[in-house]
């Protein structure tokens, strides 16, 4: 019974508590606010009509869509440049040519060029052999540089030579 009773007389105790002169300080600085110029807030923008616009590129082509682009059948009997789809595949052609180095060069009865992977495998290549993903054929080997030509397909889907340079990496 005695708690029942003794909970409101702690209850206004603290409220007595926070009442008195110690909090001044904070009624004048709530004053004060009260009479500081307020902020303006700028009205909203003008809300524009929807206006639709017609989708009109049905008929264009869909550069999301895969495409199959094969050789046109007429090329090798023009005398154009094709790759040979019988021939053996070397193990440099795996790589693409950007990611191939020559760091090197052998000379025995002919130049070697020395052409390092990008895991690190190191290749001895010469005359004729291929390189590259574009079916790259090296046509020079010097003491600076492998000179190759590959056959790419065009957005035709005509082959045609493209020279390409390795140069000696230091």
């Amino acid at each position: 019974m005695m708690r029942k009773h003794l909970i409101p007389l702690m209850v206004c105790a603290m409220f007595a508590g926070c009442g008195g002169e110690q909090h001044s300080d904070l009624r004048a600085f709530v004053k004060e606010a009260d009479n500081l110029p307020r902020g303006r807030i700028p009205p909203l923008p003008e809300v524009k009509p929807y206006q639709p616009i017609e989708y009109a590129a049905f008929d264009l082509t869909d550069p999301f869509k895969p495409r199959k682009i094969e050789p046109p059948k007429n090329t090798a009997a023009i005398g154009g440049v094709q790759p040979d789809p019988n021939r053996r595949r070397e193990p440099l052609e795996s790589y693409p040519l950007e990611a191939l180095k020559m760091v090197g060069v052998l000379k025995q009865k002919e130049f070697f060029g020395l052409i390092k992977t990008p895991d690190n495998n190191l290749f001895q290549v010469k005359l004729g052999n291929y390189l590259g993903q574009n079916f790259g054929r090296i046509v020079a080997v010097s003491d600076s540089s492998i000179k190759l030509k590959e056959i790419v397909q065009d957005s035709n889907g005509n082959w045609e030579e493209k020279e390409q340079t390795l140069l000696l990496q230091e």
